[in-house]
């Protein structure tokens, strides 16, 4: 039996340190523009669409459906990165976990699970629905 799959540890800054706070106590948060009133993700203080700096955290439902997907089977642990259209509207790149690689489907519904990096660090990740 191999060794479980390391996972890489994100950088933790004073912008993003909520988001990985709310990953590590199984929240999935997101940023919404106060101005602008659209939903972003990666988590930023400038609104990425009309560059305002009234943002403010959303906790997401942490459900969505596959966008697209890859499975990565010539390496030593074989693994799935994919992009995940959240029910709120973005798409965040993550890991599909935990599920037969040959059942993936794009447009299946997902949600979301957390997984713990190398350093220990929080992040979330999806498995079927």
């Amino acid at each position: 039996m191999s060794e479980p799959r390391k996972i890489p540890s994100p950088s933790v800054n004073p912008e993003n340190k909520p988001y990985f706070d709310a990953a590590a106590a199984g929240k999935l948060l997101l940023k919404k523009c106060g101005a602008c009133g659209k939903i972003h993700f990666y988590p930023r203080a400038m609104c990425p669409h009309c560059f305002s700096d009234r943002t403010e955290w959303l906790e997401a439902k942490g459900t969505g459906t596959v966008y697209t997907f890859s499975v990565l089977r010539p390496v030593p642990v074989p693994y799935c990165i994919a992009y995940v259209t959240l029910d709120e509207g973005v798409s965040l790149l993550t890991n599909l976990i935990d599920c037969d690689f040959g059942a993936l489907r794009i447009g299946m519904k997902v949600k979301a699970v957390f997984t713990a990096t190398e350093a220990g660090t929080v992040v979330p990740m999806f498995t079927p629905a």
